[in-house]
């Protein structure tokens, strides 16, 4: 007997699902034919999309709330409409574009405008996808010009640097012997020595 599944996707963890799993409960999908991933729209390797498409027999129905839910790559959403659509024969329904909806309009002209406007909506996904990368990397740029510093903080200098670094400075010890004394490979020891040779007045 032919099946309906829910497919839902957020970008991250802290996104809300609340909105596409409400509109998909409306529509009468039991949570155990809902599948969801928290993981970007880039690709299709998500875990509970593979389960999902595991699980589609021709003649069901897949319901998404939004094209971009499916994801934001627009060569790989043309891929998996036609994988879902023509090799698996399930049908796939768009809550919020009436016209993608691969139940109605079967003739040539309705397949005509489906393809037509998920040639539109793919392109504007991925289009979107590419205007949030550029927006992050803008707003990290002016991040660093403003002195903001990303990752972890350098761990502090061992209390015997200064004194170490001095006997290595004068030659008495070789760097194996510096680094050795402070608990630092030797590359480490040679990039804080230059650091702290910048730091001295």
């Amino acid at each position: 007997m032919a099946q309906t599944y829910g497919y839902i996707r957020v970008s991250s963890i802290d996104q809300n699902e609340s909105r596409q799993l409400l509109a998909l409960e409306k529509m009468d999908i039991p949570a155990t034919r809902i599948f969801m991933d928290k993981q970007s729209g880039k690709d299709f390797h998500r875990p509970q999309y593979q389960a999902m498409l595991r699980k589609l027999k021709a003649g069901d129905l897949l319901c998404i709330l939004s094209i971009d839910r499916l994801g934001r790559n627009y060569e790989e959403i043309q891929n998996q409409w036609r994988l879902i659509t023509k090799e698996k024969g399930v049908d796939i329904h768009v809550v919020d574009m009436p016209l993608l909806d691969t139940r109605r309009d079967k003739n040539l002209l309705g397949t005509f405008i489906a393809d037509l406007v998920l040639q539109v909506l793919s392109f504007v996904a991925q289009t979107e996808r590419e205007n949030i990368r550029k927006r992050q990397a803008e707003g990290i740029a002016a991040a660093k010009l403003r002195g903001v510093r990303f990752g972890h903080a350098p761990k502090p200098l061992p209390p015997n640097f200064a004194e170490i670094f001095e006997l290595w400075e004068m030659g008495r010890i070789t760097v194996s012997e510096a680094a050795r004394n402070t608990g630092m490979a030797r590359s480490t020891f040679r990039n804080k020595a230059k650091s702290f040779m910048k730091d001295c007045p």
